[in-house]
């Protein structure tokens, strides 16, 4: 049987052995190191507690040990008469006071580096809704939604999953590289929380408040997170993801969003057909309404109300586009006057009106819509 002397002496070589590779150990539990200063500041910082913190384990743990030993009662059957030792308590207090001041220095200088966003080459404004974020770039008149991409059948599990379920988007955030760029962070419905650990950001995104952050990306590429706050039953869908593009490609990809944004307001005073709208609208409907209503109409009751056969969709119009545009308050039917153009919400109400054997042959106008957004 092996004897107590040997166990412990086995557990203190191991401690030991730790205490000389604190880093290997640190690296078995590391954080992302991430692509900007800041994120490896704050890696550099895990190494350093972690390697602080398993050293005083090793000697805590070795003193303990080593007392439990050679302080056995078989060994020692008078105990030591000893009070206390006014030096020791001083040196005890001392060494972790030195500590936490040694680990507290670089800490405070990389937590006055986070919440330093002044000075911005580019501001965004990241508004959360259920379930997607909205990008505007402040002074740029640039302004789109990000929305998950992954198919249906690879959630529902008909299909293989690829290598970014869950994580892909139809309009990733794009920024340019080696700039300081401000993010403005809020929230238009319920609490949601914008999470790029490569950027180490995290922000909460609160209605009616504004949560600064910042990031200065050194190496292009596509970076992905997601929300990290609860916010509903898509919540595990609404991924970020963020592409981050050399100088020259910034400024081509920026003026290109520039003229999008001009040619879709240029839709709003054109001439639809049926047939046209009801295209453009599946496919809004797709990204903005399927996930509660469901892609066949039929919702999940109560929650999700069905629209296929339903009296919202099948009759009064203008009771159709006012829940479209202002929700209904106590439901789970959010506004979405902010969050689709005249164009998306005139096509995804005609398509609504007429798919899934609704068929009524009516249709709205991008036109029709701005008058009612007006006279409200």
């Amino acid at each position: 049987m092996t004897s107590i002397k040997d166990t412990l002496k086995k557990g203190l070589t191991f401690l030991l052995l730790l205490g000389f590779t604190p880093l290997a150990f640190a690296a078995a539990m590391d954080v992302r190191p991430g692509v900007t200063d800041i994120s490896q500041e704050i890696q550099a910082l895990h190494h350093i507690s972690l390697s602080i913190v398993v050293v005083i384990g090793i000697l805590v743990f070795g003193v303990m040990f080593y007392s439990i030993y050679a302080h056995r009662r078989s060994k020692n059957p008078t105990p030591a008469t000893f009070h206390e030792s006014t030096k020791v308590e001083i040196l005890w207090t001392a060494i972790p006071f030195v500590i936490l001041i040694a680990m507290a220095v670089p800490a405070t200088k990389t937590l006055i580096d986070i919440y330093d966003a002044d000075e911005a080459d580019v501001d965004i404004l990241v508004t959360g809704y259920q379930w997607r974020w909205q990008y505007q770039y402040v002074g740029e008149g640039v302004s789109f939604f990000s929305t998950l991409t992954t198919p249906r059948d690879e959630i529902t599990n008909v299909s293989a999953k690829s290598p970014d379920y869950l994580l892909e988007v139809d309009n990733p955030l794009v920024i340019p590289v080696g700039k300081k760029v401000r993010f403005l962070v809020t929230a238009s419905d319920v609490i949601h929380s914008w999470w790029v650990p490569d950027f180490a950001v995290k922000k909460d995104a609160i209605p009616g408040f504004i949560n600064e952050a910042w990031t200065r990306v050194e190496e292009p590429g596509i970076y992905r997170g997601q929300c990290t706050e609860l916010c509903g039953k898509d919540h595990g869908f609404m991924p970020v993801v963020v592409q981050v593009l050399p100088q020259d490609e910034y400024d081509t990809w920026l003026a290109e969003q520039k003229e999008a944004a001009a040619k879709e307001a240029e839709l709003r005073d054109k001439t639809w057909t049926l047939d046209e709208l009801v295209e453009r609208g599946e496919k809004v409907y797709t990204t903005a309404c399927a996930s509660c209503h469901q892609p066949n109409g039929e919702g999940l009751p109560p929650m999700f109300p069905a629209l296929k056969g339903s009296q919202i969709a099948t009759e009064d119009m203008a009771a159709h586009l006012d829940i479209v545009l202002n929700g209904k308050p106590g439901t789970a039917m959010a506004a979405f006057g902010k969050q689709l153009s005249e164009v998306d919400i005139a096509a995804v109400i005609t398509y609504e009106r007429n798919a899934w054997g609704n068929d009524t042959g009516e249709m709205l106008s991008p036109i029709d819509v701005l008058k009612a957004k007006e006279g409200q």
